[in-house]
């Protein structure tokens, strides 16, 4: 629902001239474990995104592991807001989900918290269920945050299509059921999702 992750990230680390390599180094490690090797409980990438750790709490852990350009350290309060300050809605995909909603199909929101700013004023014009990780102490890629969110929008997992843009989590909905769509752009989603509900969605 938002530009691309590596975006916002990207623009941060320019902007404060943090040592790109000390970021790339920490961060493979840390999702390598979080959503690849299955090792639970290894990155505090599970715990964020469970709600285990606070957000300030992963600001300082995340923060300690990064250096700028110069050497010197890095900021942790307030590092995750930096962090997306430049994520933006992407506008495509809101109108999509707006017409998916409005024409009758139910919709549901499943998403990884890496803190606030949800544009939760929106939600009701664009889905029936929206399940945020940290507040019910689950995350993608486990099986019970899917069924979670079908038990919430009543559908059973083979009544619905998964959209995420992480190969991971779009695998881990297809074994229990789900239909998958690797999102790249909102165009080829709507193409996709054209096909599989008929429904005229370009």
């Amino acid at each position: 629902m938002t530009n691309p992750i590596a975006d916002s990230v990207n623009a941060w680390l320019t902007a404060e001239d943090i040592d790109r390599a000390s970021y790339v180094a920490i961060m493979r490690q840390w999702v390598q474990h979080a959503y690849v090797d299955g090792v639970d409980g290894a990155s505090p990438v599970h715990a964020l995104e469970r709600g285990e750790c606070t957000s300030e709490e992963f600001e300082l852990m995340l923060a300690g592991k990064l250096v700028l350009t110069g050497g010197g350290p890095v900021a942790g309060p307030g590092l995750l807001a930096r962090m997306f300050a430049g994520s933006r809605l992407d506008e495509a995909m809101v109108e999509l989900f707006r017409r998916l909603h409005a024409g009758g199909v139910r919709t549901g929101m499943l998403s990884n918290s890496w803190g606030g700013g949800y544009p939760r004023e929106l939600f009701p014009d664009l889905f029936d269920a929206v399940v945020i990780s940290a507040e019910v102490g689950m995350r993608k890629p486990e099986p019970r945050i899917f069924r979670h969110a079908t038990e919430l929008i009543g559908l059973s997992p083979d009544e619905c299509i998964f959209i995420d843009d992480i190969r991971a989590n779009v695998t881990a909905a297809e074994q229990i059921g789900f239909t998958g769509v690797l999102h790249g752009a909102a165009d080829g989603t709507a193409n996709r999702l054209t096909e599989l509900l008929g429904i005229d969605l370009g």
